[in-house]
Order: C-alpha cells, then structure tokens, then sequence
C-alpha cells in the first residue's frame, strides 16, 4: 500500500472517499498504517467504525475483505475450510475409473478444493487488501486469541498443504461496539481509537457530503434534534448513519424544516426500538423544538 507521507494527506484522502476524519483518527490511522499495525476502533453503533475501513480500501485501490464476528464464530469459518462435498463427488468419480494412488490424494487436498476464508484470503492478498474484523468483541475469548496469533505474523500453517504467509501484511482495522471488553493483549497489539459522536458542525458537514441533496439548513435541524434523542435514556441512541437517514427521508419527502407532525411519521429512519419510539414519540415537541 502506498502510504500517505503526512496525517493532513490522509485526511484530504478520506474527505475524497466522503469520509470526514477529525484530527485524532486520522492521526491515529496515519501511525498504524506507517508502522504496518492493526487499528482497533471502538466506539457507539453507526459512527464509522466500519465505514472507515471500507473508504479506507477504496481510496487507496485495495480490496476490502470482511471477516464479520458473531457469537460462536471458529477458526475454520475465519480461515480455510475443505470443500466436503466435492470431495466426495471426486472419491466417487476416482471409484467409478477404478484410479487411487497417492497423487489422487494430494489432489483431494489441494487448492481445488481448499475454501478460503477471510483470513486466508488476506495473508494471501497481502498489502494489496484492508482487512476488515468487524465487531470482534462479539467472539468469544478463545476466537480473540486465535485472531491475536495470526495478527502476529500473518502466516497461516495448513497440514495438507503447507505454511502460507505474508510477505507484506494487509492493513487490518478492528471494530468494536464494546458488548464486552477486549483482552488487554489484543489492545497492546493495534493502536486504538475511541470514535465518539460528533460534533454538532462536524455531523452536520458529514450529513451534507454524504448526503449531498439534503439543504443545510436540514442538516442542522436534523442534527440538533438528533442530539436531542441522545440525551434520552433511549435503548438505542440513534448514530450518524441515522442522522444521514433521517435527512434523507425528509428531503425525500420535500421537507424544508423538522416539526413534531413530519419528525412523527419518518421516526422509523432514527428510531429502531419500539419501547425507543413511544418514549420520543411523547417528547416529539421538546425534541422538534428549535430545529
């Protein structure tokens, strides 16, 4: 990957992706990407953890590979995993000609029928791809260790075929919504950052370059009355993308300004609880005022 030789160049080159890096990230993700280490970001859902990653890879021409955590996610659905039932279809076909041997063998383990994971598939692209781990603190601790490993050295040993690894390591970047705490070895490994909301004036520039059909003055009732929402006790706060959401729908809609009748009827692009909705429903004034 060529790498941007200062943080303001980095920043100018996500502002090219529509992504608005504040001074602090984009200092943070200048370092890792100059000292070739993983970037954990942690911080609320929807504030671009993973939208980072993606522009990320898209301004610097590489290939985004994704490796989605869950719960009970394991090492063989992250790196490789045999084709079973081809190979089975091949013993078939190798008993019906009657041919065997040690060569047919080594071809029921060979690359033909190996599947490549995300893991696998980035020590194979190297520094041509960003690999994505997104929401890692939704694997369980024995994952995060396996994930902590191949971090290390980029080098993946399969026993029927042999080590794999990676000349130059992929630019990894982490995310985390901070569901559980992440082991403090895995933290040592990355440079971290913690992506708060924004600003008023930030998100407000975020919802016109993304959104680029929505007026500004939209965006700042949008925004003022979404940090509204945030000071409720709501289950789930409404992020930025929900921001970029609800102006969108209310431009969509041809509305010019934000009052407690147009706010009601586009909830559903902010609000994604329904104990959520009946609460800002009842407050639709306090939140509609002065936007």
């Amino acid at each position: 990957m060529n790498y941007p030789r200062t943080v303001q160049e980095l920043t100018e080159t996500l502002r090219r992706g529509n992504y608005l890096a504040d001074r602090g990230l984009a200092t943070a993700v200048f370092v890792a990407m100059s000292l070739q280490r993983p970037i954990l970001l942690e911080g609320e859902v929807g504030v671009g953890k993973t939208e980072l990653a993606k522009v990320i890879a898209s301004v610097f021409g590489r290939k985004l590979i994704r490796l989605q955590c869950y719960e009970g996610i394991d090492t063989n659905q992250a790196l490789y995993e045999w084709d079973y039932a081809r190979q089975l279809l091949y013993i078939r076909a190798l008993s019906e000609r009657e041919m065997g041997g040690e060569e047919a063998l080594e071809q029921l383990f060979g690359p033909r029928f190996l599947l490549e994971r995300p893991l696998m598939q980035a020590v194979q692209a190297g520094d041509q791809a960003v690999l994505l781990i997104d929401e890692v603190d939704r694997a369980d601790d024995e994952f995060e260790a396996f994930l902590l490993e191949v971090l290390s050295d980029f080098q993946i040993s399969i026993p029927e075929v042999g080590t794999i690894k990676a000349e130059h390591p992929p630019f990894v970047v982490l995310t985390s919504n901070r569901t559980r705490d992440l082991h403090d070895a895995l933290k040592r490994r990355c440079m971290y950052h913690w992506i708060g909301y924004p600003e008023p004036n930030r998100e407000v520039d975020i919802v016109t370059v993304q959104a680029p059909e929505v007026s500004s003055a939209l965006a700042y009732k949008v925004v003022a009355a979404v940090n509204k929402l945030r000071e409720m006790d709501l289950a789930k706060p409404p992020g930025v993308a929900e921001t970029i959401d609800w102006a969108r729908t209310l431009s969509f809609l041809g509305e010019a300004g934000l009052n407690p009748g147009n706010a009601e009827v586009t909830l559903g692009s902010i609000i994604k609880d329904r104990d959520d909705l009946e609460l800002v429903r009842d407050n639709l004034h306090e939140v509609t005022s002065n936007a």
